[in-house]
């Protein structure tokens, strides 16, 4: 028998966009799964009708008052009881196979504590790459919506306010665990979400990175990566 995997949701003030996602994540070809959605004091509560699922799906509800993601998705997996586990975001549209092929990439490869792929920022291919520690202490390439072994699972840092996902690969690297890549394009991001603010990669570079419209941007980048580097001693 297949286990259980827990899909945590957590969400702020995105329900029209939660109508598409949930519909993607009722479309997987893998079963058993449960969904956890954690409502992160949004300023309207989640229309119940929004929420309906078919009767082989578990689900969990639950709201809270505004404490940022890291916090939702620490509860969400407090609430969950999947053996894995998969953060997936209310802007994600994920494909009917996605959680299929990422649960036999962790059959084929026991020894990885998470499967991540590549993925659509609206219509730009976002690809990741293969597991390499060295890649990975310099930069952030692995998304926040990968499978995890939920005995892997560190947590969350609530403290940072950035690249909470960097740090937590960065965490599991430390305690000796890897990620293995499926090179495939499971999932789109709709612009405006969680990823609104990303901006290709020479603009962190000079002379873009000093121009009055980004120059704001790039120093809480900048700071953001800094914390997470001295966190690590890197």
């Amino acid at each position: 028998m297949k286990p259980l995997i827990s899909v945590i949701i957590p969400i702020y003030n995105q329900e029209a966009q939660l109508v598409n996602t949930i519909a993607s994540v009722v479309a997987q070809t893998y079963r058993p799964m449960e969904v956890v959605i954690v409502d992160d004091g949004s300023q309207k509560e989640i229309t119940k009708n929004k929420l309906q699922f078919p009767s082989d799906i578990d689900t969990v509800y639950f709201r809270q008052e505004n404490k940022g993601a890291p916090v939702a998705r620490n509860k969400g997996f407090e609430l969950s009881k999947g053996e894995l586990v998969i953060f997936w975001d209310a802007d994600i549209v994920g494909n009917p196979n996605m959680l299929e092929n990422m649960y036999n990439e962790l059959v084929r490869c026991p020894e990885a504590s998470y499967a991540y792929s590549n993925f659509y920022w609206g219509t730009k291919k976002m690809p990741a790459g293969a597991f390499d520690p060295v890649r990975l202490k310099q930069l952030n390439y692995i998304t926040t919506t990968s499978l995890l072994r939920r005995e892997d699972f560190p947590g969350f840092d609530e403290s940072l306010k950035r690249f909470q996902d960097w740090d937590l690969w960065l965490t599991l690297l430390q305690n000796g665990k890897k990620g293995v890549w499926i090179d495939e394009y499971l999932f789109t991001i709709t612009p405006g979400g969680t990823m609104s603010t990303w901006l290709p990669r020479f603009v962190y570079s000079a002379p873009w990175k000093w121009l009055p419209g980004l120059r704001k941007k790039v120093r809480v980048y900048e700071e953001g990566r800094r914390v997470v580097l001295e966190k690590h001693g890197l």
